[in-house]
């Protein structure tokens, strides 16, 4: 049993990272594929059985709940965004420095497209099968809707773009305000719960229109390995160019999420705060400027 954990501690320290931005940006490679690979895992059992495996509410709860399970697995180490825009949110803010979000960026992508290599090949007979030995991207037995998010036929790239700007600042602002110490902060260890409830509230409220993918890297990722894997240019194409809507569209979101969050509460608990603790250190001058007269 001594020799056995003898070679154990010696393989960890061999493959242990030393880098701490290197070993973060892992942790977000493996949360976002946790959360692509029982998201889309989910949408694939609801398209390739026909309705028969799942339903719209159970796509929204695998999203929910995988965003829970991939921000328990890698928040110790990296504070589980999973999602580009939460990085970039918390960059805008001066709470993460700015090399944070390109790597984050890179490992969440790489993260969203392994997942999306875990579905096709568990569901890889059931995908040639549903589309009649053809891989196809959108009408009859379309398959690449299971990875990354199309419009539906009544969505103008116009209202998709705000679609995707409203949904990412809405996320935003209630992720601000779960990680906000100084409003009604979250118990420790809940965050997690907390942030894949608003995932699924999300999700049953502003998933009809194209699926409220509010994540570039959980969307291109995916996108980027149907491209490879078969479906091929089209996937980029489709749909009057969408793919450029759910890369660029919540970024612009983050913006609007975190200037509302700020201007309408961040701004106001954080005065809030800083005022009492000026208080009180007034106050303990005072005690002190007292005690030191009354020696005199």
């Amino acid at each position: 049993m001594g020799k056995q954990k003898f070679y154990l501690d010696k393989v960890a320290r061999m493959f242990q990272i030393r880098n701490r931005l290197l070993r973060q940006g892992l942790a977000e490679c493996l949360g976002t594929l946790i959360l692509v690979m029982f998201g889309c895992g989910a949408v694939a059992q609801v398209v390739l059985s026909a309705g028969s495996h799942g339903m719209f509410l159970t796509v929204n709860f695998a999203f929910g709940f995988a965003a829970t399970l991939g921000i328990l697995v890698s928040g110790q180490v990296s504070g589980g965004h999973l999602n580009p825009t939460v990085t970039f949110a918390q960059c805008l803010l001066g709470r993460e420095p700015w090399i944070k979000f390109p790597v984050y960026f890179l490992f969440q992508t790489l993260g969203a497209f392994l997942g999306s290599g875990v579905i096709f090949g568990l569901y890889y007979d059931a995908l040639w099968n549903f589309g009649k030995n053809d891989l196809i991207v959108v009408g009859v037995n379309a398959t690449a809707g299971i990875f990354a998010t199309y419009p539906s036929d009544h969505l103008t790239i116009v209202n998709g773009f705000f679609d995707q700007l409203i949904g990412t600042a809405a996320l935003i602002v209630c992720i601000l305000a779960i990680v906000d110490p100084y409003n009604n902060p979250i118990p420790r260890g809940l965050e997690a719960f907390t942030v894949g409830f608003v995932v699924l509230v999300i999700g049953l409220s502003m998933g009809f229109n194209s699926g409220y993918a509010v994540n570039p890297a959980r969307d291109f990722g995916p996108r980027l390995f149907t491209a490879l894997a078969g479906w091929g240019r089209e996937v980029f194409t489709a749909k009057s160019y969408w793919f450029f809507v759910p890369i660029f569209a919540p970024f612009l979101g983050t913006v609007v999420g975190v200037l509302v969050y700020q201007l309408m509460v961040g701004f106001h608990v954080e005065g809030e705060a800083r005022d009492k603790m000026e208080t009180t250190e007034d106050e303990r001058i005072k005690l002190s400027n007292v005690g030191t007269k009354d020696a005199a």
